[in-house]
């Protein structure tokens, strides 16, 4: 039978995406393999400048998500070189096990290792090598860059708005870039300076929402053609880059977290305001900072924050006063930091929502009759997955205990002196052990965090659930309620006169097992249906 083969090809860089020499490569090169084996190549999986560090990649995502589908659609999936695929030898591994238990192959055309221990084992060897290398790579480039940006160059990324590159100078075969006035953005950029440091006619300064609000509703749009948001508005008011001194290396690119003083470089770049136009401009925007001048939107603990979302754009719902400052209103946060070119945005007087979810929770999920069903047609659908848990639990365990073991042994061999650590192929035999312990303890993570409570759910614990509930969401401070209701309650898509109330009916279904709310799957709706059928005279 002829083999069916998913070749993935993927580069870490946009540069080499958008110039395609690695992709050429690695396609032609799995093609012509797959070609002399006979093999038919059914999909090919094209990843675009993403690390190969993490598994957040969406050509990969699908590339799993087909292989579990049934009948399955391919044999075999073929990379270039296995770090290719990953470098993460911990993840790599684990997904190559799921691949196999569903019947699928996986092999790198450049780097054969086979399919039986052995080949598992240099594998393993491999993807540990592969994943050092992507550490040691990783600071390397750091380091150039580092120097790139102290001589004044710019160092590869989307200049910021207002900005565009230009080739400063040529070294070998590469091109050094420096920043320089974007005239058609530039413009934008002064003007935005303007409103937030004099605003329009006699208005004075405008603050950031009102100045969003503005371009988007005077046709300004982004450099993708987006509408303007606050946080971007925001920080663009803030970088320094625009008085004409751009900072690089102000926070780590994967941890986001800030780096010292001392590890930031400052480059001198063509300002496109003045200094003390924006030096002013920040002095404005402190003044407006909430924790020194308290905002119109309302702080302080809301029951719904966090849950209620607007059904027309999805975006999540704020707290907001009216204009007496009397009533308090879930508005649509996209409406608010865009406008009304966004979204139409709906606004609901808080007590109504809240009084609206709290009794169609208590009236048709919290009822011990309602409750008592739903939960019995959820166990029905999670007996068989908890059955298959419980079944590959005890295989994970195994391994996992007797990669341990395995390990053990090898550390007392050295230190009895029975063999040498330094040599090659006794540290391969610690490695594969090292990578079949992390791995199988990553597994057995995954399970225990989707395995379904065996508890059994007697008719007592569902009446003192559901009545403990029931008094907790509906009566007490606001926070002590919010924590219970967000339980087993994820999201509220609210419209204009229906809002649909989503939860994990797993969480559900363990906490009345246990008998406890904070004891610890698919979604449970409930409609709330005609609840605005007054509206309000100031929406």
């Amino acid at each position: 039978m002829t083999v069916r083969v998913a070749a993935y090809y993927r580069v870490s860089t946009q540069r080499q995406a958008k110039e395609g020499l690695s992709l050429e490569d690695q396609q032609r090169a799995v093609r012509s393999d797959c070609d002399a084996r006979g093999e038919v190549i059914v999909e090919e999986y094209i990843e675009r400048g993403v690390s190969g560090r993490t598994d957040e990649r969406a050509e990969l995502q699908r590339l799993l998500a087909d292989a579990n589908s049934i009948p399955r659609p391919f044999d075999a999936v073929v990379v270039h070189s296995f770090s290719r695929f990953f470098r993460d030898a911990a993840i790599l591994e684990l997904t190559v096990r799921g691949l196999r238990a569903n019947g699928i192959q996986y092999r790198s055309i450049t780097q054969p290792t086979g399919n039986d221990d052995a080949g598992s084992m240099i594998r393993q060897v491999f993807a540990i090598f592969d994943e050092y290398g992507s550490k040691e790579n990783a600071k390397h480039v750091r380091r150039t860059m580092v120097a790139n940006a102290k001589e004044g160059f710019w160092n590869g990324a989307a200049p910021p708005y207002g900005y565009k590159t230009i080739v400063a100078e040529v070294r070998g075969k590469k091109q050094k870039k420096k920043l320089e006035v974007d005239e058609v953005e530039a413009p934008v950029v002064r003007r935005i300076f303007d409103l937030a440091s004099k605003g329009v006619g006699k208005s004075g300064p405008l603050g950031v929402k009102k100045i969003v609000t503005y371009l988007n509703h005077n046709g300004y749009r982004t450099r993708n053609g987006n509408f303007w948001h606050i946080g971007p508005l925001h920080q663009l008011l803030t970088r320094s880059t625009y008085k004409g001194v751009h900072q690089y290396n102000r926070s780590d690119s994967r941890t986001r977290a800030k780096r010292s003083e001392d590890e930031i470089v400052e480059v001198a770049v063509p300002p496109i305001v003045s200094v003390d136009q924006w030096s002013a401009v920040q002095e404005i925007l402190r003044s407006k900072n909430p924790k020194v001048s308290p905002p119109q939107t309302v702080s302080g603990p809301i029951l719904l924050t966090g849950m209620a979302r607007c059904a027309e754009c999805g975006s999540a719902m704020t707290i907001r006063t009216g204009k007496s400052g009397r009533y308090r209103y879930y508005s649509c946060a996209n409406a608010q930091a865009r406008g009304k070119a966004a979204c139409s945005g709906l606004s609901v007087r808080m007590e109504r929502l809240d009084e609206a979810v709290t009794s169609a929770l208590c009236e048709r999920v919290l009822e011990p009759s309602r409750l008592e069903n739903l939960l019995r047609e959820i166990g029905d659908r999670m007996q068989e997955v908890d059955s298959r848990d419980r079944g590959e639990m005890l295989r994970v365990e195994a391994e996992l205990a007797e990669a341990k073991l395995r390990l053990d042994r090898l550390h007392e061999a050295i230190e009895k002196g029975i063999v040498d650590a330094s040599d090659a192929q006794f540290a391969s035999r610690i490695a594969k052990a090292t990578t079949d312990r992390d791995v199988a303890a990553v597994a057995k993570e995954r399970i225990v965090a989707r395995r379904v409570s065996g508890v059994d759910i007697t008719p007592d614990k569902v009446v003192a659930f559901g009545a403990v509930m029931r008094d907790a969401i509906t009566a007490g401070e606001i926070p002590f309620r919010k924590t219970y209701l967000r339980l087993f309650v994820d999201e509220i898509r609210v419209g204009p006169e229906v809002a649909l109330i989503r939860g994990r009916h797993d969480r559900l279904r363990s906490r009345v097992a246990s008998g406890s709310p904070f004891d610890g799957g698919g979604m449970v709706p409930i409609t709330v249906q005609e609840w605005r059928a007054r509206r309000d005279s100031n929406p």
